[in-house]
């Protein structure tokens, strides 16, 4: 998707770095995640990790390497963490040490979807604590889609408080506002 950044994020910087986006969120990408997230098709796994990773060696290697972590409630429903999913082979191919449970989600949250950035913002408030201390540690935080940013922001709020110094947001995809 190239190095864009967003009016949004210029007027009001979010509490990560940067974001690394694979794709943007439409056809056949979101049927894919669709698929993956929802009906468990392990299958998928590469075909969405391996765009990620090869975008991700241009740009700097983290210390860690997060992935978005679900309520256990929403995991026991989904049957996995299509986050942690993602990121199982990233961490692999590219010798990134995989934390999956240095950050847990404190609140099971109705899902984003439908909802405004306003709303999403409120949703997510407080959802996430961090156990690792991430004293000068440059992190990667994992998720399947970005939509507004708001629960990326949230997680990078409690990474901050645990030290973090960099943290970059990498999605397999992210929506883009049609400007015009």
């Amino acid at each position: 998707m190239g190095d864009q950044v967003c009016g949004a994020c210029l007027q009001h910087p979010p509490a990560f770095d940067r974001t690394l986006a694979a794709f943007s969120y439409n056809f056949p990408i979101d049927r894919l995640l669709h698929a993956f997230k929802y009906s468990g098709n392990l299958a998928l796994i590469e075909i969405l990790a391996k765009p990620l990773a090869e975008l991700a060696v241009g740009h700097p290697k983290p210390d860690l390497l997060l992935p978005m972590p679900l309520h256990p409630s929403r995991l026991k429903e989904r049957g996995l963490n299509q986050s942690l999913e993602i990121a199982k082979p990233i961490s692999r191919w590219l010798d990134i040490p995989l934390a999956a449970e240095a950050c847990r989600r404190t609140r099971d949250t109705p899902t984003q979807a439908g909802l405004k950035l306003r709303e999403r913002r409120r949703n997510v408030r407080g959802a996430f604590a961090c156990d690792l201390d991430l004293r000068g540690k440059s992190v990667a935080v994992l998720d399947d889609v970005m939509t507004t940013g708001a629960t990326l922001e949230e997680i990078s709020r409690a990474l901050r408080l645990r030290g973090a110094t960099t943290i970059s947001a990498w999605v397999v995809a992210r929506t883009v506002k049609e400007t015009g």
